[in-house]
């Protein structure tokens, strides 16, 4: 017996970097809003509730994606990743399973690696399990640090915390994870926004994990395109070829 599913996508950013007036998950990706490729994808997993967490430009947002059966979470004000997240507790009250969260700004995400994570997550038994890709240069992004046997991860060293043996690790966070709910919403409750941008960053969970010596399992993604994010204009551009390679 598998258990249910739901999917749970952040579009809630300014998105500042792309200089446009317009919401940075509306931006015309192969001639579709970035975010109708994630609410696609979402759709391909059959999941009992997709939700979009939406803030800024709310309304456009919500009516450029009216024609998809969805539910919409708002985050206002905006207080970071895990804040994000807390705000579809009313909309996922009466659902019990695994939550998929993704990224309204990373629109090369394909089903088949989200349906492989899925199953690596279940036949872990893990608490969460994240996406992880290999790069020639993470500066700047999260590092996946595990445990001796290489199975489990035991931290994120963010690039401002790393010390400089972890900044020499490879293998990163890439913002893409499944998680049980219940343990998910647990721990949300005991995050906290102590940090420079006085936020709560949704893997701030994996600390709570860790303590409580819950599996943290991660999967490294075959494609490293599927999981980039686009922040800018130069961003758009190079997903928009890769969109074109794979049609």
């Amino acid at each position: 017996m598998t258990s249910p599913l739901a999917v749970v996508i952040m579009a809630a950013g300014k998105g500042t970097r792309m200089k446009s007036d317009l919401a940075k998950v509306l931006h015309p990706l192969g001639g579709k809003p970035m975010l109708e490729y994630v609410v696609r994808v979402s759709e391909k997993l059959s999941p009992e509730k997709i939700v979009v967490i939406v803030g800024h430009q709310a309304a456009p947002v919500q009516e450029a994606m009216k024609n998809f059966n969805i539910a919409f979470a708002l985050q206002e004000p905006q207080l970071g990743t895990g804040h994000a997240v807390m705000q579809t507790e009313t909309a996922l009250k009466n659902f019990d399973g695994d939550v998929i969260v993704l990224s309204g700004d990373a629109p090369l995400i394909t089903a088949e690696t989200l349906d492989r994570l899925l199953n690596f997550h279940r036949t872990k038994s893990a608490a969460a399990t994240m996406l992880t890709a290999t790069l020639s240069d993470p500066t700047g992004y999260g590092r996946v640090i595990r445990d001796a046997t290489g199975d489990h991860v035991v931290r994120i060293a963010e690039q401002k915390d790393a010390s400089e043996s972890e900044k020499q690790v490879l293998e990163v966070n890439s913002g893409i994870y499944v998680f049980q709910k219940a343990l998910l919403f647990a721990a949300l409750k005991h995050i906290r926004n102590d940090n420079m941008q006085q936020e709560f960053y949704l893997p701030d969970v994996f600390k709570i994990f860790v303590a409580e010596g819950k599996t943290i399992a991660a999967m490294p993604v075959e494609n490293i395109n599927e999981i980039k994010g686009i922040n800018t204009p130069e961003q758009l551009a190079e997903a928009e070829a890769a969109l074109q390679t794979r049609i």
